[in-house]
């Protein structure tokens, strides 16, 4: 590592930090062990962490993406149901299509808990 002066918009100095490639390397490889964070690496380095992933993707390492996230769906939005199939007392509905082609009819006063357990029930299938 080396520093360079730079002059600031107000007219101060400060060091500009140089890293050289194989002292890059060193610190991002301390991110990719168990247990690393990526903020920890970054503090004991004195570096800010957008560096340190910048780093990361310049020597082919993408950050982690958490992979139990729901997939993305395509939604639609369709105009209201007859009034014949709808229940008279909601103010609303919502209808889920699912791949398979299965459909649940949701209603304005259902718990959000209780949908949410039932879609991740489904999305586990």
């Amino acid at each position: 590592m080396s520093d360079v002066d730079e002059e600031n918009a107000t007219g101060l100095r400060r060091k500009r930090r140089s890293w050289s490639l194989d002292a890059k390397r060193r610190i991002v490889e301390e991110t990719l062990k168990d247990g690393a964070s990526i903020a920890e690496v970054a503090r004991r380095h004195d570096l800010n962490a957008n560096q340190l992933f910048g780093w990361r993707r310049q020597f082919g390492f993408e950050p982690d993406v958490p992979t139990d996230l729901a997939p993305i769906l395509p939604v639609t939005i369709t105009p209201d149901m007859a009034a014949e199939e709808s229940d008279p007392g909601s103010s609303g509905q919502m209808e889920i299509v699912l791949a398979e082609g299965d459909r649940i009819l949701v209603w304005s006063d259902v718990e959000t808990a209780a949908l949410t357990r039932v879609l991740k029930a489904l999305s586990r299938r």
